[in-house]
C-alpha cells in the first residue's frame, strides 16, 4: 500500500539502537524525518549517516527527532555506529531501527520494483531504496523523498524541506523554487488580495496570483 502526503505514517513497534520504541509515540510532539538505508557498513550510507550526526543540533532546533531504518539487525547498526563517527566526527544520537521482517519497509513502500521477498533475497533484489519521510506532529506525511541506491541524500535539501514545511504549517503561505529561510513567501491563494494587503503592508504583487512578502502575521 502506497503512502501519500497527509497520510497518517504507518505506525510500528520495532527494535532499535536506543530500544524498542513505538513511533508515533517516539515522535511525540515533536517533527520527525525518517530515512532508509540499503545496508549497514556501506560507503554511501555511512556518509549519509555522517551528514545527519552533522546536523544533529540544526535538526533539534527545528523541534525534530531524526531516525533511520534498515533491514539489518540492531547489533549491526550498533557496530556500524563506529564507523559512522570515525567518519564524520560526531556521534550518532539518534535511533536506527531494525527491519529484518521488513515490516516497516512495506508499510512505507520503501522497496524497489523487483524487490524478492521474503525468501531467497540478496541485497540487491531487496535493498531499499533510499527513502526520506518528514512527518509533522499530527503524524501526517508532509514530504517524501526517494532516491535510489546509487544516489546519495542531499540533507541540507531535507532541512530546507523542514523550514519550508514549518513556514508554512497552518499559515496561508506557500514557497517559491529555490526558498531558503529568510527568503519571501507566496501568498496563498485562498486569501484575496484587499485582504492580503491588509494583512501584509509589505505584499509584493509580482503577478495578479503570484503575491509575495517577508512577514508570517
Amino acid at each position: 500500500m502506497s503512502v501519500r502526503i497527509n497520510d497518517i505514517a504507518p505506525n510500528f513497534t520495532a527494535p532499535s539502537t536506543e530500544g524498542t520504541l513505538t513511533f508515533h509515540d517516539w515522535i511525540g510532539d515533536s517533527y520527525a524525518v525518517l530515512f532508509s538505508h540499503p545496508k549497514d557498513f556501506t560507503p554511501v550510507c555511512t556518509t549519509e549517516f555522517g551528514a545527519v550526526s552533522e546536523l544533529a543540533e540544526e535538526f533539534a532546533k527545528r523541534n525534530t527527532k531524526v531516525a533511520g531504518v534498515s533491514i539489518d539487525p540492531v547489533e549491526h547498526h550498533l557496530k556500524w555506529k563506529a564507523d559512522i563517527e570515525a567518519y564524520s566526527g560526531k556521534p550518532v544520537t539518534f535511533p536506527i531501527f531494525a527491519d529484518d521482517t521488513l515490516e516497516i519497509a512495506k508499510a512505507y513502500d520503501m522497496m524497489p520494483a523487483g524487490a524478492v521477498l521474503p525468501d531467497g533475497r540478496t541485497p540487491a533484489d531487496t535493498a531499499t531504496v533510499r527513502s526520506t519521510f518528514i512527518i509533522g506532529p499530527d503524524k501526517k506525511v508532509r514530504v517524501m523523498l526517494i532516491y535510489p541506491m546509487s544516489v546519495g541524500r542531499n540533507f541540507q535539501e531535507i532541512l530546507r524541506a523542514l523550514d519550508a514545511v514549518r513556514a508554512t504549517d497552518g499559515a496561508p503561505f506557500a514557497t517559491p523554487a529555490n526558498w531558503t529561510p529568510g527568503d519571501k513567501v507566496i501568498v496563498a491563494l485562498s486569501v484575496p488580495t484587499d485582504e492580503a494587503k491588509a494583512r501584509f503592508p509589505d505584499l509584493e504583487i509580482v503577478l495578479p496570483y503570484v503575491r509575495k512578502t517577508g512577514l508570517s502575521g
